[in-house]
């Protein structure tokens, strides 16, 4: 038990800065946030960049648990319109999140999404056979959220 006694204003700061609890089936909690994440107060971040920063966590751990013959890609909520290859990823302050990449056809394709709409189902399709490893874009992103941070 945490025994630590805190000042009203630690308690008001540790208030306003992000948190994360997902618990899984097998037993598993994750609980970390990359410093990149937690360090900005909530109220100084547009629903854009938040909703940027928390997908590419998500993104990042779906790609932990991918053999290296899977990639991420999303599939489209709210009809049959197919999956995008997830390529890239940015927002458009305030409120804006696109994400650029491929269809399944390989056509280029890109979604842009109101942070109001965002619905994200990520999937695994097999990687391209002309590469010989898969595209991690998670990683890629968070490299340059801690960049430009």
């Amino acid at each position: 038990m945490n025994n630590d006694i805190k000042t009203s204003a630690e308690a008001l700061e540790a208030a306003a800065l992000p948190k994360r609890y997902e618990a899984h089936a097998n037993g598993e909690a994750e609980t970390d946030l990359p410093t990149t994440v937690a360090e900005k107060p909530l109220e100084q971040k547009s629903a854009a960049e938040w909703a940027y920063e928390r997908l590419i966590l998500y993104i990042q751990n779906f790609e932990k648990q991918l053999d290296n013959e899977h990639e991420v890609a999303m599939g489209f909520a709210g009809g049959d319109v197919g999956v995008l290859r997830i390529e890239g990823m940015g927002y458009f302050d305030p409120d804006i999140v696109t994400f650029y990449g491929t269809d399944d056809i390989g056509a280029k394709t890109q979604l842009v999404q109101h942070v109001s709409q965002l619905n994200v189902m990520l999937r695994a399709l097999p990687k391209p056979k002309e590469l010989p490893e898969p595209n991690r874009i998670g990683f890629r992103l968070a490299q340059d959220l801690q960049k430009n941070t």
